[in-house]
């Protein structure tokens, strides 16, 4: 087995162990070493964004001391969800290795799907009522923003 993907497998299975959430572990790995590990701690903290993706990114960025890991990978037990796969591409990491499918995961209550298939335009969102207001007053600080020379992208 792959010596990343063990570790995220180990991961997976501690947070299971510990009713910290779901069956989910990642690792961020930088030149063939671990900078990170993660697994899902959503039941942990409360917090529905703590998925194992996220946690393992957050580690690693606080550990590298930036927020632009394209010089490394991910190694995941799952396919992520589109809020890991939105994660992945804005820490700018270019490549990821999954185990588990999103149907893996929906076969055990995860509703991944309804996210892809609301996101591909597959289906109506009925569990979000979404409405714009306030366009002009909101543009204020985009505009600021944009004309700021010193700002730094990402």
């Amino acid at each position: 087995m792959n010596r990343f993907m063990k570790i995220a497998v180990k991961e997976a299975l501690n947070g299971i162990k510990n009713k910290e959430g779901g069956p989910f572990g990642a690792v961020v790995v930088k030149d063939g070493e671990v900078v990170a590990v993660g697994h899902n701690k959503v039941i942990a903290t409360n917090d529905p964004t703590n998925h194992a993706e996220i946690v393992a990114i957050r580690t690693a960025t606080e550990k590298l001391g930036r927020f632009d890991l394209s010089d490394c990978e991910i190694y995941t037990t799952c396919e992520p969800c589109p809020m890991c796969y939105s994660a992945i591409h804005w820490a700018k990491i270019p490549v990821m290795y999954y185990g588990a499918t999103r149907s893996d995961a929906e076969r055990v209550g995860f509703d991944d799907k309804y996210l892809y298939d609301v996101l591909t335009g597959l289906k109506k969102d009925e569990k979000l009522r979404s409405e714009q207001i306030e366009r002009d007053e909101c543009l204020v600080p985009f505009e600021i923003y944009d004309k700021d020379q010193n700002k730094t992208l990402y």
